[in-house]
């Protein structure tokens, strides 16, 4: 007699006696339940279109322009207006996403590598290493970001990768903060002692078993610092170290902007929206990544 196995379609008890929604229609919920994380999450799925694709969104030349248009404010023809020189201001907005978000990702990338290393090392061989090491980075932690990044274009140059270096050497101390923290809870583990005990290299131990542990929490603050990062990379693109014109750097297109605030507003506030509206998606996906994601599973 063929035995018929039946798979249950409503909500099945777990370990506890208590009944499980399927992972489906818990994800459902937990996106219901949050209007503003999915408006995020779509907000950051168009500029990431924006910097690999922007053809897909604005297939139009951001450098060319029409002189007998310029200075036409938002409409059906141009929905972010147009610039002094005729220019479709959401053209050179989607084309500078991948400028911008260039030097976001190698800032965050230095600051995620230096810094996590900075703090793996201090956390793990104690002793006057971390000593050394940590107060380097309280003397990073004493300068404010934005006068470091200053003087470390001062000393490289100009230019957008060299911004983004400036911005993540800025943001290490910040980074080797956390990983210490978390190196130090790992270290601690029964695991770690247990791996010790057998006889393990330390350097398998450090590998296999205290990186992967303690990268959770530092892998949530890149991604709250990637938001940080385009505020920092922008700022810098506004005051002139960035690439030159007629890149479209979303800074840049704000600092061109400012001379025509009496006849041209959307020059300023639409391409500063755009950067304001996604560091904002960025914070709430990192926030929901740290506590609400947790719970969910």
């Amino acid at each position: 007699m063929t035995e018929l196995l039946i798979r249950p379609t409503t909500a099945v008890p777990d370990a506890t006696g208590l009944p499980q929604r399927p992972a489906r229609a818990r994800l459902l919920r937990f996106l219901v339940r949050r209007p503003g994380l999915v408006a995020a999450g779509v907000l950051v799925v168009l500029v990431l279109v924006a910097a690999f694709a922007p053809w897909v969104l604005a297939p139009g030349d951001p450098s060319v322009g029409v002189v007998a248009e310029k200075l036409r404010p938002p409409g059906p023809g141009h929905v972010f207006g147009t610039d002094y020189l005729g220019r479709d201001v959401w053209t050179r907005v989607v084309h500078g996403a991948s400028l911008s978000l260039q030097a976001t990702v190698i800032a965050v990338a230095v600051a995620l590598v230096v810094g996590g290393l900075i703090g793996l090392v201090a956390g793990f061989v104690r002793g006057w290493v971390d000593d050394v090491l940590m107060r380097v980075v309280d003397v990073l932690l004493a300068i404010p970001a934005v006068l470091l990044s200053l003087a470390l274009i001062t000393a490289l140059g100009y230019g957008t990768v060299k911004v983004a270096i400036a911005v993540g050497i800025a943001s290490v101390a910040s980074f080797a903060r956390v990983m210490r923290a978390e190196t130090l809870r790992v270290r601690q583990a029964t695991y770690v002692e247990a791996a010790y005990a057998v006889g393990t290299r330390w350097w398998v131990t450090l590998w296999r078993h205290v990186l992967p542990n303690a990268a959770g929490p530092v892998l949530v603050l890149a991604v709250l610092e990637f938001g940080l990062a385009i505020l920092a990379v922008s700022a810098l693109s506004f005051l002139g170290y960035g690439a030159p014109p007629p890149a479209p750097e979303w800074g840049s297109l704000v600092a061109e902007g400012r001379n025509y605030l009496a006849v041209a507003w959307w020059l300023c506030a639409l391409p500063g929206l755009t950067i304001a509206a996604t560091v904002l998606s960025v914070n709430r996906i990192s926030r929901a990544l740290d506590g609400e994601w947790r719970r969910f599973r």
